[in-house]
């Protein structure tokens, strides 16, 4: 048993709680309904983690605990995912400011960092939540110092006191929080939380480490695993569709619709007016950091005012927005299907009878996923451009796929050869739609019927992916020449199944060269898929020159998070 913890338990208990929340996520994932219940809270914590361990392993094999906790410190703040990721990164910072002023840790060390913990998690937090994470990690602190007063003062002492502290507070949840106890479930980042006190106990005693469900309350233990897949049963009694209670969809989300992230390089005295302004255009902010860094969160109704409070601040960048509607409706839908005993994969989220033809489409990108899958793609596989997947990723996914007969969309001309092969590796009767760009790939889908025959299905999505007029920007990365003219490494080129139309040193340039170039007055309505180098500035002046230029026109940003390729367009 361990009386004191060095550099090297420190790293070993991180990695640890990295692994507990790997090994239960799915189960943190489920007792998601607040603030939002989109089902990934236990996924946000394990990523965060993550790039933790991956900033950890970056440094020498034998790490001061200047280094190791420097290392928690920025890894957990850079890589934080999600309003629970966040917190969760405070938590590990809060442990890290204390942890780093000795080289070893004893009992009334780590009292006084739960203490910071707990303290810096609430401190992040505009507008703190009773009932969540935080009441976790109040109790556990509280329970930490209460033990360490009444004498017990060894490591294994005061961790087991903070551990059964936050046990106890994560039961008493749902009555603190009443939609925790509507949808008979504790809070999803407290249950996530007490994971990281398990692992302590675990390195200082050696002791074995619980699963998560063995933690829970017995009656969410029951509920979570009759609709987990830790679980292959489904119950059919009430308490079975006890996590089906919460609205779905915009009715889940209300008016906050968008959840908003950013790194922010701002300085510090700047922080405290960009919190005021972002407390008038949202909630569930959590901004943490410091030293002209910081990790910004907030559920809005207004992306623009929340990316452009960023601006008027400082230099926002890692922009990720999410549309907490479409991840709820897709949770629900995960849910009940599981519910009824239908096997669902994370590409896969049809329910009801087998269609007589399903769809496999190659793409990459979150938002671009989400949207493939709700025009009814069956398996995605990723791909695109610069990575271009095997004659077997897509073999798989064909076999996997719930029909006999397949439709491929290979959404780059580069992956059309590969997923032609597959048709004769396979029992299955396999047909390929020859979509050069996931535009195409859209329109075709959006002549794709389930209950036609594989050859009918190819002729009308093929004739619908040629009737849309697609367009994409994407950089340079050499010198070279082109019928628009002199290209130089990093210039902006805007391209249309004819190649190259564009060379420009601006992105927003580019793109209005490209539309004015493919765009003529018949059309309607402009789609336009923004990927990860995608700006709101940009996207705003493109926006801006279609609206002036033509006013009747429609235009629809979606955010598709693609790599390589900032912006997509589907002119119609």
């Amino acid at each position: 048993m361990k009386v004191i913890l060095n550099s090297q338990d420190i790293k070993q208990a991180v990695v640890i709680f990295k692994d507990l929340l790997r090994d239960n996520q799915e189960v943190i994932n489920r007792l998601n309904v607040y603030p939002v219940p989109d089902g990934d809270t236990g996924t946000n914590m394990a990523l965060t983690l993550v790039s933790v361990i991956e900033e950890i392993e970056a440094i020498e094999d034998e790490p001061t605990m200047a280094q190791v906790t420097k290392a928690i410190s920025h890894g957990s703040l850079m890589g934080a995912r999600g309003n629970s990721g966040i917190i969760l990164s405070q938590i590990l910072r809060g442990l890290c400011n204390v942890f780093q002023e000795k080289d070893e840790v004893n009992g009334e060390g780590l009292v006084k960092a739960f203490k910071q913990a707990a303290l810096q998690a609430r401190q992040a937090v505009l507008r703190p939540v009773e009932g969540t994470i935080l009441t976790v990690a109040t109790a556990a602190a509280e329970s930490a110092e209460a033990a360490f007063v009444s004498g017990k003062h060894s490591i294994l002492e005061v961790t087991e006191a903070a551990s059964g502290g936050a046990q106890s507070a994560l039961r008493m949840t749902p009555e603190l929080l009443p939609v925790l106890a509507e949808s008979k479930v504790v809070d999803a980042g407290g249950a996530g939380l007490t994971l990281l006190f398990e692992g302590f106990l675990s390195l200082i005693d050696d002791r074995q480490v619980p699963d998560l469900i063995s933690i829970l309350p017995k009656s969410v233990a029951e509920v979570v695993s009759k609709v987990s897949p830790l679980n292959s049963g489904h119950g059919d009694d009430e308490s079975s569709s006890a996590l089906i209670v919460a609205p779905h969809g915009s009715d889940a989300v209300g008016d906050l619709r968008y959840e908003v992230m950013y790194l922010l390089e701002a300085n510090d005295d700047a922080i405290p007016a960009f919190k005021d302004v972002w407390g008038g255009v949202g909630d569930s902010i959590v901004i943490v950091g410091g030293e002209g860094i910081w990790n910004c969160h907030i559920h809005t109704g207004d992306i623009g005012a929340a990316i452009e409070a960023g601006i008027d601040t400082g230099r926002p960048r890692r922009i990720r927005v999410t549309d907490l509607a479409e991840q709820v409706e897709e949770e629900h839908w995960v849910r009940v299907a599981e519910e009824s005993g239908i096997t669902v994969t994370n590409d896969d989220r049809h329910t009801g009878p087998p269609p007589v033809t399903a769809v496999v489409a190659v793409a990459t990108g979150e938002g671009v996923g989400r949207i493939f899958h709700s025009l009814g793609v069956h398996r995605l596989v990723t791909g695109g451009q610069s990575m271009n997947p095997s004659t077997a990723d897509i073999l798989k996914a064909v076999e996997d796929a719930p029909a006999h007969a397949v439709v491929i969309l290979p959404n780059n001309k580069n992956i059309i050869p590969v997923a032609l092969e597959v048709d004769g590796l396979t029992s299955k009767i396999v047909r390929v739609v020859p979509t050069k760009g996931v535009v195409e790939g859209f329109a075709a889908l959006l002549a794709f019927d389930p209950e036609a025959g594989p050859g009918e299905n190819l002729n009308l999505m093929e004739a619908a992916a040629q009737r849309v007029v697609a367009g994409e920007v994407t950089r340079a990365v050499r010198n070279a020449s082109s019928s628009a003219g002199p290209i130089k490494e990093g210039d902006w080129l805007g391209l249309s199944r004819e190649g190259i139309q564009v060379v420009e040193s601006s992105l927003a340039q580019a793109s209005i060269k490209l539309l004015e170039a493919l765009i003529v007055p018949e059309h309607e309505i402009i789609t336009v898929i923004e990927g990860d180098l995608a700006t709101v500035g940009d996207t705003r002046q493109i926006r801006g020159w279609v609206d002036e230029n033509y006013p009747d026109i429609a235009v629809e940003v979606h955010h598709g998070g693609q790599p390589l390729y900032p912006y997509l367009f589907s002119i119609e």
